[in-house]
């Protein structure tokens, strides 16, 4: 018996990135995007570049729906979650692997699909769709998270074939948190500034330092026990002039994550009765630009 087929949902800068990288080590893939984007996959494959992974052209099935029973990697934006989640409902998936930002996400899918293996992974790197069907790997590393009860699921699996960069151990919770807590004060300083990291960070010490003591207390509340001075030292070694996704996404008017990261921040802290004052101020600010 054939394996299931891959689907990733979301060809976009992570998710065509995957699917490239996985049709590349002979994996059985497909992505699953809007009706124009999958015909321009069909005609025109998956242009990749990229110094780490070198660059090509994958030519990748694209369609419209998940296969029906297929291992399933969420890629999209978090906006996209109630579309997903139709598509999911249809296809009865035997894995669903997510890649989504925020905390709040892997409830739903959980109860969309009660059947399925459901994880929350996570991803660190730094990819731009310059169009439809061409990407750019811009950072020297792809490194993907999976919790310790995906060690042995089919889409790890495909990942340690496809020869990437894959740690394994904690909880959905832990692996959701490891990531958000860096992700969220990055995305909400550098989009609050309209500067890069390493200049977000100094332009006020002091809300710098409101916020990543509101992040940790959150976190810490939410069982992942966080340091806001080991935050402050993380967030101070990245390249400084890093730009978030949401900061991009907010300058270019166009869909973002700022309710999936600072509102299910806020949100969380409130049902765990934390002060997130300096969340909730952020929040407001960007929400009335």
């Amino acid at each position: 018996m054939s394996e299931p087929v891959i689907a990733v949902v979301g060809a976009g800068a992570v998710g065509g990135l995957l699917a490239a990288l996985l049709d590349r080590a002979g994996v059985e893939v497909v992505a699953v995007a809007r009706p124009e984007t999958a015909r321009m996959i069909r005609a025109e494959g998956l242009t990749i570049h990229s110094r780490h992974f070198g660059d090509g052209v994958s030519r990748i099935n694209a369609v419209t729906e998940i296969p029906d029973g297929a291992r399933v990697i969420i890629a999209t934006k978090a906006i996209a979650l109630p579309a997903v989640t139709g598509l999911l409902a249809q296809a009865r998936p035997a894995e669903v692997v997510s890649l989504l930002n925020g905390i709040e996400h892997l409830a739903i899918l959980q109860d969309t699909t009660p059947e399925a293996l459901v994880a929350g992974a996570s991803v660190a790197v730094e990819s731009t769709r310059l169009s439809p069907t061409v990407i750019e790997h811009r950072s020297p590393f792809l490194r993907l998270t999976v919790p310790g009860h995906a060690a042995e699921s089919g889409i790890t699996a495909a990942w340690r074939k496809a020869g990437l960069d894959v740690t394994v151990g904690g909880t959905d919770q832990e692996v959701l948190w490891a990531k958000f807590r860096f992700l969220a004060p990055m995305a909400l300083l550098t989009s609050y500034w309209r500067l890069p990291i390493g200049a977000a960070l100094e332009r006020d010490t002091a809300l710098t330092t409101s916020l990543l003591a509101d992040v940790a207390r959150v976190a810490s509340l939410d069982g992942v026990p966080t340091d806001a001075g080991q935050l402050a030292g993380a967030l101070a070694a990245l390249p400084p002039s890093m730009r978030s996704s949401l900061q991009n996404d907010l300058e270019a008017g166009q869909h973002n994550e700022l309710d999936a990261i600072g509102g299910a921040l806020a949100r969380r802290g409130r049902a765990l009765g934390a002060d997130t004052t300096a969340v909730e101020g952020l929040v407001a600010d960007l929400t009335a630009r």
